[in-house]
């Protein structure tokens, strides 16, 4: 890394956020010392210490080692989710220490490498994943930062080299103008983030910002965004997915490039969000220059990203699925996955809400979007980075979703001790529990109950 080779000592404040701690992975290899702190102990906390990581989980810069402090070898790393009243935050500033971004971070690795992008409001963590995967079983030499946990590899890191690096380029707080892609993909465009952003139109701008930083380079987008690029969709595009039949619980398709056709490709994910996401994967793939004959091998081994339409019980007594959907568009996509595996059968939907002011500025989605399933209970809302809004709770939701004349049979606010206890009440054998909190915490309480142990 150009600008960053001096610095020899790397500190995370969050070190165990998803995109943090990939990054972390990535220096750590690169021989650099790294630690950091974090609040709470995970998994992938604990898998970073495996791999010689040092991180404490109280704020306390004075535990922090000296070599860390020093501000001409080491370089401090945030993500936005940190409070900014946290000490060791405001400490680090008065040291003189450089501090930056994880976004800015990011930024700079992407000039080291050729940078394959990722962006859009939705599928751009399945859409990296999968195109991760795709270069990664193709030998190519692929540094991957993913916004998931990668099934089949249990990590949010891939490096098999640093040719290409892979990553989502995130719309949140305009972190992707930071970086410097060769070529991106857009998954869509639905207005989100408008605590940030304002107004739709001002979110929908930094999306054309980001197109414009591809200059002559190649920008492939989906179908269904309305900004000029090479164009990836399911009925039109300069690649198309033509001859779709379901068969086994995956998706058997051809891909049809600008009127060639290459037949037998199959995906194994459900949904056709999904079908989408791989066809904006196969298509960055190709543009990168992966030999087809390649992808159609690998297309068809790719297990899926934790929290996307995850099988977390598959009996004949019980389906649970867990997803990580957020936001009303998201939340038709599960659906329509949901009812394309399962038609004949009832749905139950227990969804959190994330953030207060999501739920204000898309209520009325939300109540169309959740009203499909036959039967939902609402979690309260994770509140995240925000404080209360007067007037914005589950209940209000729930009582919206309530007066719609098609309504679901049950609708209710649920306290989360009471889910295990609601779900056999309920006695539907298909059930979905959807949310970016802590829901999925609660999932893994569900799955470890012996009556529930088969997978």
């Amino acid at each position: 890394m150009t600008s960053l080779q001096h610095i020899t000592h790397f500190y995370f404040i969050g070190i165990g956020g998803i995109g943090m701690s990939a990054l972390a992975r990535y220096l750590n290899e690169q021989g650099k010392t790294v630690a950091g702190y974090d609040k709470v102990i995970t998994s992938l906390t604990k898998q970073l210490e495996e791999e010689g990581i040092d991180i404490h989980y109280n704020d306390d810069f004075n535990s922090i080692p000296a070599e860390f402090k020093n501000p001409e070898t080491a370089q401090v790393i945030f993500t936005p989710a940190i409070p900014a009243t946290m000490d060791e935050l405001l400490r680090f500033r008065e040291s003189g220490v450089p501090i930056l971004k994880r976004a800015q971070l990011l930024g700079q690795i992407s000039q080291t490498m050729t940078c394959l992008a990722v962006a859009g409001t939705h599928g751009k963590t399945t859409t990296s994943a999968i195109l991760a995967h795709l270069l990664y079983k193709s030998d190519v030499k692929v540094t991957a930062f993913c916004g998931g946990i990668l099934e089949e590899y249990n990590t949010n890191y891939l490096c098999s080299g640093t040719d290409v690096m892979v990553v989502e380029a995130d719309e949140f707080d305009r972190s992707f103008m930071q970086l410097s892609p060769d070529i991106a993909g857009i998954t869509a465009i639905d207005a989100d983030h408008l605590d940030i952003y304002g107004d739709v139109a001002t979110f929908e701008k930094t999306f054309h910002d980001f197109a414009a930083l591809l200059k002559d380079k190649k920008l492939l987008v989906n179908e269904q965004v309305a900004i000029d690029g090479i164009k990836v969709g399911l009925i039109h595009g300069n690649y198309q997915a033509i001859n779709i039949v379901i068969a086994g619980g995956a998706y058997h398709f051809d891909l049809q490039i600008e009127g060639d056709v290459y037949k037998g490709f199959c995906l194994q994910l459900p949904g056709k969000h999904n079908l989408s996401n791989a066809l904006l994967a196969l298509a960055m793939a190709i543009e990168y220059g992966v030999s087809i004959d390649k992808l159609k091998l690998v297309l068809g081994t790719f297990k899926g990203v934790e929290r996307r339409f995850t099988y977390r019980i598959n009996t004949d007594d019980r389906v649970l699925i867990d997803d990580y959907a957020h936001h009303p568009t998201e939340i038709n996509a599960v659906h329509q996955a949901v009812r394309e595996m399962y038609p004949e059968e009832e749905v139950l939907a227990i969804f959190q809400p994330h953030l207060f002011s999501r739920t204000n500025d898309f209520m009325d989605d939300f109540v169309l979007s959740l009203a499909q399933f036959d039967k939902v209970a609402l979690l309260d809302i994770y509140p995240a980075r925000e404080l209360p809004m007067e007037g914005v709770t589950s209940q209000v939701l729930c009582s919206k979703i309530q007066k719609l004349d098609e309504k679901p049979t049950v609708i209710t606010v649920l306290e989360k001790d009471d889910i295990a206890e609601f779900i056999e009440e309920m006695n539907t054998r298909v059930v979905v529990m959807i949310g970016a909190g802590d829901i999925g915490v609660e999932i893994k309480k569900l799955i470890i109950k012996p009556v529930n142990n088969e997978h």
